[in-house]
């Protein structure tokens, strides 16, 4: 019996010095994002990295806070609903507030603007806002770019589709099933370089200067330690540092 009573307590000891050392270790955040975002985040072909512009800023948000970042590639439509089900602690994604996401997640304030560019193919005739009656424009799914594909297709009149990754909508631009895809500027840039055949066009009616910002569960304690951090990077430079970086000189 006093065996038994013995090996209880022991038991009861193991697991209270158990819980007590995974409180103490809990400082690692695992970021949520889509890897497809270059240069917000994509994967390094050399090493098979996740790196970019969140990825850096996520690890220096984490230093300023006391924690070690890991990362973890999924889809963008699924970000949100990982996270509520505690399969990533937060997300950086060039992901920007919006109604709907703010009912099931909390932001921090924004760390970088950008704004929507239409993509097309060069010999496509698309100059106008007029030209994409009739026409099938590309968005990735769950972005701010579908809401407001969606919205201006009511007015003009074209078909919009969605794929889960950019380099998806891209493709099947070159191939001619996207007769025009939505993208952000900064990210359009990458494509613009590489490929001689597309060309960007600015077209006011789906211009939407938005900014990203790091999403938390609702109620999160995290999110105004986080806003304290983003407001002492933007102070201390290292942000435009990062922008520049990433981005290039833009302004």
């Amino acid at each position: 019996m006093k065996k038994l009573v013995g090996v209880l307590a022991a038991s009861v000891l193991s697991i209270g010095m158990l819980s007590a050392c995974n409180k103490s270790d809990d400082k690692t955040l695992i970021l949520g994002t889509s890897a497809d975002y270059k240069p917000y985040e994509f994967i390094d072909t050399k090493n098979d990295k996740i790196i970019g512009f969140d990825i850096d800023l996520a690890k220096e948000l984490g230093k300023k806070t006391g924690y070690e970042v890991k990362v973890k590639d999924m889809e963008f439509t699924s970000l949100i609903t990982a996270m509520n089900a505690d399969k990533v602690d937060f997300i950086m994604a060039g992901m920007k507030e919006t109604p709907e996401r703010a009912k099931n997640a909390d932001f921090t304030d924004s760390y970088f603007v950008d704004q929507n560019e239409v993509v097309v193919k060069k010999d496509s005739n698309i100059k106008s806002i007029d030209d994409l009656k009739g026409k099938t424009i590309g968005v990735q799914a769950g972005s701010i770019q579908e809401a407001k594909a969606i919205e201006v297709s009511k007015k003009v009149g074209f078909k919009v589709e969605n794929r889960n990754r950019i380099p998806e909508m891209v493709e099947e631009l070159k191939a001619g099933r996207f007769d025009a895809v939505i993208i952000e500027s900064t990210v359009a840039s990458g494509y613009l370089k590489k490929l001689q055949e597309i060309e960007g066009l600015s077209i006011e009616d789906f211009f939407e200067e938005s900014g990203s910002a790091v999403a938390f569960p609702k109620d999160s304690k995290l999110t105004p330690k986080f806003d304290k951090a983003l407001a002492e990077l933007k102070e201390d430079g290292t942000i435009d540092k990062l922008i520049k970086k990433w981005f290039g000189d833009i302004k």
